[in-house]
Parts: structure tokens; sequence; C-alpha cells
């Protein structure tokens, strides 16, 4: 093994110029198995296993966890099984259109008075336009119940009037968990996040699964909401570590597209995307 790492290793270290570009080999090495499997490793880590693996039941809908396992049994039997997992086993996608609200008055005390300024509502505008140019089959508006929420909702669906308003008060803005590593100047009292947490948590259960077996084709939703909760949101589906939420930052209006896969496989095709804004237009506070 170790004549064999010596040799890519040499192998790697040859690099081809071409002009003022240097590329390089990515160095692996292959390691001999007890039970004679080629194994590769990147040159950049020493961990084989990964550090966190993906729990494919995250949802409680990995089929294989709603069918009553065969124990022994015939050929019959095991048909049965096989014909019950595919009857759990979704066929489609779902998609997750989340947008978070326009510019608002964040200086003001009542929510009923945190409404959108002119340019949140230029935002909201800009998101709504966007949505309907993307040419997606969307098949629900949901927004968060709080002002600034409803408002740019009720904007964007000046542009797909088709979709009915439906709005949810677990979708409020709130403080998800305590951020990793904390923010000196956001410290809400712990309670908060007690209170707050479960809400939010909860509305990542409603609206995060993999697709019914009865699916017949993929669903778009477009979700108005808060960077917190859209934060929270996203840490979870790809099962990141949820308290580095804050580390991420979304733009007024912006766009996070989020796929759940039939397999419960969870892709992020867009994270707060608002290129579609011209830049004098961009705001994030």
């Amino acid at each position: 093994m170790r004549r064999h790492f010596h040799r890519i290793q040499s192998f790697a270290k040859k690099s081809l110029k071409v002009g003022a570009v240097v590329v390089v080999g990515v160095l692996v090495y292959k390691e001999l198995s007890g039970n004679g499997n080629n194994v590769l490793h990147a040159s950049w880590t020493t961990n084989y296993e990964p550090t966190v693996k993906w729990n494919s039941n995250w949802d409680r809908r990995e089929p294989q966890s709603l069918v009553q396992p065969v124990r022994g049994g015939g050929d019959a039997e095991q048909a049965d099984y096989h014909q019950k997992i595919d009857s759990q086993t979704p066929k489609t996608s779902r998609h997750l259109i989340l947008i978070r609200h326009g510019q608002y008055f964040d200086n003001a005390t009542a929510d009923k008075e945190r409404f959108l300024t002119s340019l949140g509502r230029a935002q909201a505008q800009l998101t709504g336009e966007r949505l309907k140019e993307l040419n997606l089959p969307y098949t629900s508006l949901i927004s968060s119940t709080m002002t600034r929420a409803r408002e740019t909702a009720s904007i964007i669906h000046k542009s797909l009037p088709h979709l009915k308003h439906v709005q949810d008060d677990s979708l409020r803005e709130g403080a998800p968990i305590p951020p990793e590593p904390p923010l000196g100047s956001w410290r809400p009292e712990q309670k908060q996040f007690f209170q707050d947490g479960a809400r939010i948590e909860s509305a990542f259960r409603k609206y995060f699964y993999r697709a019914n077996p009865e699916q017949t084709e993929d669903t778009y939703e477009i979700i108005v909401c808060h960077a917190n909760v859209i934060r929270y949101f996203v840490c979870r589906a790809l099962q990141f570590p949820p308290e580095g939420w804050l580390r991420l930052s979304l733009a007024h209006g912006s766009i996070t597209h989020v796929t759940i896969r039939p397999n419960g496989r969870v892709s992020v095709r867009a994270l707060g995307d608002h290129g579609f804004m011209p830049v004098p237009q961009i705001s994030y506070s």
C-alpha cells in the first residue's frame, strides 16, 4: 500500500503548466481493507468515516420503517412485503420556495406598525415577478401571520393570482435555538429560545417531509416568512448543526429553493437568491 501511495504522490506532484495556470492532480491513495475492497481516501483528510452520517429516516417516512418486516416466510410473504414497501415509496418530489419578506420599519414596537417600507414593497414586487418568470407549477402560497410577511405575500399574490394565500402562525419570526458562536449584540432570554424554538421546530416538521406515495406530480409550495426561520429550516433540512443558523445571511425578498426527493434526500437549489434585483434595491436590514 505504501508503494502505491508514493507512486500516486509522485504522479500528483507533476503539474501541467498552461500559461500562468498550474493544474495539479488531486492526491488520493488506495488502501486494501481486510475484506479485499479498495478504499480511496482524499489527501486533505484523515477521517475515513463521515463525521455525521445522513439519517435517511429524518422525516419518519422511510418506507422500510412503515412496513412490518417479514421474519422468515416463503416467497409469497417476501413478495407481499416488497409490494407493501413499493406502495409506501414516493414517486415525486416536494419543492419548498422560501421567501424572506421585504424591508420593513423595524424600529416600530407593535407588529401592526412594522409594515413594509417603499423599498420593501418594491422588493416584494420584484420577487413576485421573478417567481412568475420562473414559471414553475406552484401549488400553494403560505405566509407568516406577521404584518411584513403578510404584506409581502399579498404583493407576490398579484403576480400569481391563481394561488390561494393561506396564513400560518407557526411561521412567525423568533429565536429558534441559541446560535454558535453567540452574537454579542443579540442575546434573547433563554425562555424565548425555549418557546420560539418549539414553535419553529413544529413548523419545520409541518412542511418538511418527503412526498406522499399517492402524489403523482411534483409540488411547489411558496412560503413567505422570516430570516431566522428560513435559516433554521435550511440547517435542519440538510442535517447541519442547527445552532449554525446565524452564520447564514439572507437578503430581503430573496428566494431559497429546497427540494425533498422521493428517497428523502434533500438539496438546496438556491440559498437567498436575490440576483434578480437591481443593486440599489438590495438590503439585509
